[in-house]
């Protein structure tokens, strides 16, 4: 049987696309930057131009579902602090609103991913590394658009994240998959941890979406969509 086709929006070095993959899609992937290590078709360009090319030409037609992870820094919990103490974050562009208006102009089912923070995402899903017995905590939060599902209970963490906090060093069963320095995982650390092993570019593990997330929800969607008839190959 022929996969359904997924438009995979700001997609990064495709932690989100191999998890749908895995579920059961052939993924198109589109990025500004170039992400030589991305492991399925992508075209290079500004995700919201290209989407709404897509749209004023008809060929979104070909997509049967999207994912999007717009860019995040000026709104994620982890970094909206110390970016406003040192004035940093100007060239840091909120586009979950614009991303959505796109995307509910294409009439099709959508996620939205964001890490917890100020981003204006609707909360429908929270996911943690936790749930699928990963190395990394990694809360990430998912907007659903046109399709719904249960969000499954949230499991409690085992210990700490490894590493200094306040110049003391902690222990524990997870990785900080993030930054450098400070106990901070290494390259080799954050793939075996997220399950990641097409990169080993830090910056592009470093913002990834843990492809069991993804693997979650598109199983979820595709169950949903056989029950009704409504999957489209």
């Amino acid at each position: 049987m022929s996969r359904p086709r997924l438009l995979d929006l700001f997609s990064c070095a495709g932690g989100a696309a191999m998890g749908y993959h895995r579920a059961g899609f052939a993924v198109d992937g589109v990025d500004i930057a170039d992400r030589p290590h991305y492991p399925f078709p992508q075209h290079r360009g500004d995700a919201l131009e290209h989407l709404a090319a897509l749209i004023t030409s008809g060929e979104i037609e070909r997509y049967g579902f999207a994912h999007a992870s717009p860019p995040w820094q000026r709104a994620c919990a982890l970094t909206v602090g110390t970016n406003a103490s040192q004035g940093w974050g100007g060239t840091h562009v909120d586009l979950v609103a614009r991303t959505r208006a796109l995307l509910d102009a294409t009439g099709l089912p959508y996620v939205i991913e964001q890490p917890n923070g100020r981003a204006q995402i609707r909360k429908h899903l929270t996911l943690c590394g936790e749930m699928f017995g990963l190395g990394v905590i990694r809360h990430r939060n998912f907007e659903l658009g046109g399709w719904t599902t249960e969000q499954p209970a949230h499991v409690p963490h085992r210990g700490r994240v490894r590493g200094y906090r306040h110049g003391r060093y902690f222990d524990g069963p997870y990785v900080a998959a993030y930054g450098a320095g400070g106990g901070k995982a290494t390259v080799a650390e954050m793939q075996a941890a997220m399950g990641i092993t097409w990169t080993d570019v830090r910056e592009e593990l470093t913002e990834a979406v843990p492809p069991a997330y993804t693997e979650w929800i598109g199983r979820r969607f595709l169950a949903a969509g056989e029950q009704s008839g409504a999957v489209a190959a």
